[in-house]
């Protein structure tokens, strides 16, 4: 049998080689901030009475006071060996423990009368470790959620917004390229009728725009009748020009050197030109 094997109810300090370390070495050298770390493995009094607790296996609703107290002085000591001020709030709760284990040795003398059930010493420690206890699984619940940042990264996704095609614009190069073709087909179809014609700017104007009215987009040279000679020609390529300047139709091309087309613009009607 082993000789240095604890005693039960002996609190074993830390192991040494495998060998239990019941007490604190004389000689042993403990650096100012020791305590410091020993102290955050505990959030609180409560906490370090909760290891106890569970560590003992021991009924939280009916706690041994005597072994309980016995083993919280006993981390009390060895944290009191360090920096006091930083162990207040444990020697208060020492304090405490204290009280109530010497209420509960006490012996109660009958009271006359009817029989009054006292108040457990314990009831109130009980109550401040089991709402302890519940809010700190609360909390540990909470912190395995997981967590942006901590768990997981946000995504973020550029959606680049829709272009608007934008057709090329039709220069006077374009223009003067699209009235010499109307030439060159005018000469092939024109015919020796001579005759008198009054031609209006302001009638080809009203007589493109009605043509423009629900068609889209209309090509260019589909705007003029090459069967009524030179004179139509040029009066309707005026008819365009102004219409072009006064805002009332649009012209465009799909790429440079391509057929011209023209429409209507989109705010404005039939009628009301």
């Amino acid at each position: 049998m082993n000789d240095s094997a604890p005693v039960q109810g002996e609190l074993v300090l830390a192991r040494i080689h495998g060998e239990p370390m019941l007490e604190m070495p004389a000689d042993l050298y403990i650096p100012p901030d020791a305590l410091e770390v020993f102290l955050e493995t505990f959030e609180g009094p409560l906490d370090l009475l909760l290891y106890l607790i569970r560590r003992a296996n021991l009924d939280v609703l009916d706690i041994p006071m005597a072994p309980l107290t016995e083993q919280y002085l006993a981390y009390i000591d060895a944290m009191r060996t360090g920096n006091l001020d930083l162990a207040s709030d444990y020697l208060l709760m020492a304090a405490t423990l204290l009280d109530i284990k010497s209420r509960m040795l006490l012996p109660r003398p009958p009271k006359e009368g009817a029989e009054v059930e006292e108040e457990d010493p314990r009831a109130e420690l009980v109550r401040r470790l089991v709402e302890y206890e519940r809010i700190k699984r609360g909390a540990a619940l909470l912190d395995s959620i997981p967590r942006v940042e901590r768990n997981f990264e946000w995504v973020v996704v550029h959606v680049a917004e829709k272009t608007v095609e934008r057709l090329p614009d039709v220069s006077l190069l374009d223009l003067q390229s699209a009235w010499l073709a109307l030439m060159q087909r005018a000469r092939l179809n024109r015919n020796h009728r001579i005759q008198r014609e009054e031609l209006s700017v302001r009638e080809h104007m009203t007589g493109i725009l009605r043509r423009l009215g629900g068609q889209g987009d209309v090509a260019f040279e589909e705007l003029f009748e090459f069967t009524h000679g030179i004179s139509s020609l040029v009066v309707g390529f005026l008819a365009v020009l102004e219409l072009v300047k006064e805002g009332l139709v649009l012209l465009s091309q799909n790429a440079p050197m391509e057929p011209i087309y023209v429409r209507l613009k989109e705010s404005v009607s039939v009628e009301s030109a």
